[in-house]
């Protein structure tokens, strides 16, 4: 049986732990170039079991390496270190027996405690001397206060998952030319989160490849992940014009790649540092055709925020079915095809909210809203669903919207109806969607998100909302497209960029 098998599922949890499949961790050894001699140190800051030790060994053996190559592996797991103590006198045993020279090291220790130590004294200088790291970080939340946040303060650097922790602690601990290889999530490609942890990451090491899995859950199959995964490898104080793109849809499928300018998945005057991944042609003319347009969100006087209503801070206010002495609650699942579908008396979402001195700034005056889902199942066709809120949805004077909808509103109050009916096409379009996928390899779309769009000028939002939409989306994604493109100049030009079938 596998070590992974035999662990319980709580004890991986409190680890964050993803163990590495072979193909996976045979792609990131092979992205660590050997030098023809001299020594090199690689470390494995979350070693597990030791399947990247073992890959790196393998390609070591494989390439018949001149160097002398040293591994360096963390694990604070006491149930793994037996299994990666043996696997590394495996690797030690099979590169003597292939005639290399090849040896290891086993710190059964925690990884950002050693390195918030050496980093933050001068004692341990010597410290940032790996050549090379290759890692799958453990994934779990760091909550505030907590052991390994405190650590992390000390050295500068600030998250708010272990899994960037691990990144940011390993690219300070690389010397100069130093290349990292990892798989992790998407979500640090985007959001205020992860802000502070791409300033961090990206002011020390250059990006230089990144490979998306497409499909969630084919890497990691033995557990739940709702976000794509990336591949990438990154120099320390390199500077990289072109970095290659990479894609499959899983393990073992076929992959394409590209190179493209450095600036088109960073671009350095981009206050927020996003990680765009515009993985082939038709994503480069999408993000040209996004940043033609004229506006942002404070240009238009438009401000978007989450739905004040929090639904379990409320239980005793939330009512299935409404009456007029009570505020409409609109939930995600109100929202169908662009519009607003109330109440739903069969669901089991709340249809109301109670109006007392609790519950008043919790409420709206009735008007027209944009209304964007901040969540979506990854069965869903479409990454950024919107829709119109109108008065006539409800017949109140006051609404509610609950916290898993963004909501596009004017200082608090209502659109013009024009302008919200036009903001809802935009949002709805193939392009916007395709856009926004480029960054956000997972299911939720933050109001940051959508500050961070360019939009259509007044007048062509006011047009397109008043091209009989009536606030609907047409039923055939095309159609919409088509109307946008008609209403929008920038997106009238000759398009090169069709919604695949």
């Amino acid at each position: 049986m596998r070590v992974s098998d035999a662990l319980d599922k709580k004890h991986r949890a409190a680890w964050g732990q993803f163990f590495t499949p072979a193909p996976v961790a045979a792609f990131l050894a092979d992205l660590i170039i050997l030098p023809e001699a001299g020594g090199f140190v690689v470390l494995d800051p979350g070693a597990g079991t030791g399947s990247l030790a073992a890959a790196v060994a393998a390609k070591a053996v494989a390439r018949d390496v001149s160097c002398a190559v040293r591994i360096v592996a963390f694990e604070a797991d006491p149930l793994l270190t037996g299994p990666l103590a043996a696997t590394l006198r495996d690797c030690e045993r099979t590169a003597s027996r292939a005639g290399i020279e090849l040896t290891t090291e086993l710190h059964e220790l925690d990884f950002l405690a050693w390195a918030s130590a050496s980093l933050s004294d001068s004692v341990f200088a010597g410290s940032r001397h790996f050549d090379a790291c290759v890692m799958n970080p453990p994934y779990r939340k760091v909550s505030a206060g907590s052991p390994d946040r405190l650590a992390l303060e000390r050295i500068g650097l600030r998250v708010t998952n272990l899994y960037a922790a691990f990144l940011g602690a390993a690219s300070a601990s690389l010397a100069v030319g130093g290349q990292l290889a990892a798989i992790t999530p998407r979500s640090f490609a985007n959001g205020p989160y992860f802000l502070p942890f791409r300033q961090f990451f990206l002011s020390r090491m250059a990006l230089d490849f990144l490979h998306v899995y497409e499909r969630r859950g084919k890497v990691f199959a033995d557990a739940d992940v709702l976000q794509e995964n990336v591949v990438f490898r990154a120099i320390r104080g390199g500077e990289c014009e072109e970095i290659t793109l990479s894609r499959s849809a899983g393990l073992v499928d076929t992959r394409t790649t590209r190179r493209v300018p450095a600036r088109q998945v960073v671009d350095p005057q981009d206050p927020n540092l996003f990680i765009h991944i515009p993985i082939d042609e038709e994503a480069t003319e999408v993000a040209a055709r996004v940043a033609a347009l004229p506006t942002t969100l404070q240009d238009l006087g438009i401000e978007v925020s989450t739905g004040r209503v929090v639904d379990f801070r409320t239980k005793d206010n939330l009512i299935h079915d409404p009456d007029r002495s009570l505020a409409p609650l609109i939930y995600p699942s109100h929202l169908s095809r662009g519009r607003i579908t109330w109440p739903l008396l069969d669901g089991r979402k709340s249809n109301a909210l109670a109006i007392n001195a609790d519950t008043l700034p919790l409420l709206l005056p009735v008007g027209h809203y944009a209304l964007v889902k901040r969540f979506t199942s990854k069965e869903e066709r479409r990454r950024v669903v919107a829709a119109t809120f109108r008065p006539t949805d409800v017949g109140s004077r006051v609404v509610a919207f609950e916290n898993h909808l963004n909501v596009f509103h004017c200082r608090g109050h209502g659109l013009k109806p024009a302008l919200a009916s036009g903001l809802t096409a935009f949002l709805n379009t193939w392009t916007v969607d395709a856009y926004v996928r480029q960054f956000s390899g997972h299911t939720q779309i933050n109001a940051t998100d959508l500050r961070l769009l360019r939009y259509p000028d007044v007048a062509s939002l006011q047009r397109l909302g008043t091209a009989g939409l009536d606030g609907s989306v047409p039923d055939q994604q095309d159609a919409l497209d088509a109307l946008v493109d008609a209403h929008v100049a920038e997106f009238s030009a000759d398009r090169q960029v069709r919604r695949a079938a």
